[in-house]
């Protein structure tokens, strides 16, 4: 299969969550400059984070997964990029110490420009209470509560490209004197398809992603038929999926035999995001239906995506509620003979109060700088890796 066959057959299928471009020739033009342009991350890279998925899905290694919600063009500079890289590695670390096992570490980083949303508006919450189109990560828009902002703009997803060659460039000075297994691999959500298409490239082992090392696909993007789905099938990084309360074991278990269909350990990761009051409920049947009929997978706990509620308008999360999901991952992958292999985490170097303690009375948020969703500050981050080691 070349590249280009790659592409055709996702022409056609039906793709949800993309923004509603006003200029469909500035969009064409973007594609094409992409197109165009050296990948962000090479095969062998690719190979080497596949060689350490192996030994995640084999019950060798630990996985975390880690970063900001949504990242910022702005912090695309070697300061902001080495906080956040070492911040990870220290996370790593404490998972190696505590477990006596390799730890594989992939950032949600040089590439999480693109945001789903659960509407394509949103109110502004004081003044005037505008509607305006939903801020959809940097690679689309602004944050910022303003018309010209808010509109999609196609000259974004070339700004992502040139943050992420930026952040990837530091990301590999880290890598400096450090065997593979300790490296901190990229991550985003292969979400924004007119930035992911271009990139999709033919290589010695075949047809890959240039876009990041490894690549998910989210709870909104997962339909079975559709062309997050294709595109994903059709390259041979290391692909996740999130799977959410709306899955079904079939549905699990049909994505499992889509995107692995040979069966590869470490090949597909199930991160699945339940939410503490469902996931002793709805987490047994599908770990069960894979398990049984499904091809293997590795799973992985995101405790932060199924917790989330509002207090006084302000979004958070209760570190409670995503320390009781974390416990029943655990249980009920081990009741299953299956490995829990580690975690997703949003979170920050920055000493943050987004998420909270239901203890707090009132809450207070006092330092919360996220555009988007509330991520964990380090100590919160480290006590959630504690936690985790202390389950196994």
């Amino acid at each position: 299969m070349t590249a280009t066959t790659t592409l055709t057959t996702l022409t056609g299928r039906s793709a949800a969550q993309q923004p509603h471009w006003p200029d469909p020739v500035a969009l064409e033009e973007a594609e094409r400059e992409l197109t165009e342009r050296p990948v962000l991350v090479t095969e062998p890279e690719i190979v080497e984070l596949t060689g350490g998925m192996d030994l995640v899905a084999r019950g060798s290694a630990l996985l975390l997964q880690g970063g900001d919600c949504a990242e910022r063009f702005h912090e695309a500079v070697p300061e902001l990029v080495r906080q956040k890289v070492d911040n990870l590695q220290g996370l790593a670390a404490i998972m190696r110490s505590g477990s006596g096992l390799p730890a594989v570490t992939i950032g949600r980083i040089a590439g999480q420009y693109g945001k789903p949303r659960s509407s394509p508006f949103e109110t502004e919450e004081t003044g005037s209470r505008r509607q305006m189109p939903s801020y959809c990560g940097d690679a689309v828009n602004e944050p910022e509560f303003e018309p010209v902002g808010r509109t999609p703009q196609p000259r974004r997803l070339l700004t992502a490209y040139e943050c992420s060659r930026l952040v990837l460039d530091e990301v590999r000075r880290s890598w400096s004197q450090r065997p593979v297994l300790e490296r901190v691999y990229t991550s985003h959500e292969l979400l924004l398809l007119p930035y992911e298409r271009p990139l999709v490239r033919l290589g010695a082992y075949g047809v890959y992603s240039g876009s990041t090392h490894f690549g998910w696909i989210g709870e909104r993007t997962r339909a079975h038929d559709g062309a997050h789905v294709a595109l994903s099938r059709a390259v041979h990084n290391p692909i996740g999926v999130k799977l959410g309360p709306s899955v079904s074991p079939d549905d699990a278990v049909a994505l499992s035999r889509s995107l692995n269909p040979e069966g590869i350990p470490g090949r597909l990761t199930f991160i699945v995001r339940f939410g503490a009051k469902d996931v002793d409920r709805l987490l047994p049947p599908v770990v069960e239906a894979v398990h049984r009929h499904g091809s293997p997978a590795v799973w992985l706990c995101d405790p932060m995506h199924g917790n989330g509620l509002k207090i006084n308008g302000q979004k958070t999360r209760l570190v409670e509620r995503m320390h009781a999901e974390v416990e029943s991952f655990v249980r009920t992958l081990r009741r299953h003979r299956e490995w829990p292999a580690g975690l997703h985490l949003e979170l920050t170097p920055d000493p943050v109060t987004e998420c909270v303690s239901e203890l707090a009375q009132p809450p207070r948020f006092t330092d919360f700088r996220s555009t988007c969703d509330p991520r964990l500050n380090p100590r919160q981050a480290t006590e959630m890796v504690a936690l985790f080691l202390s389950l196994l």
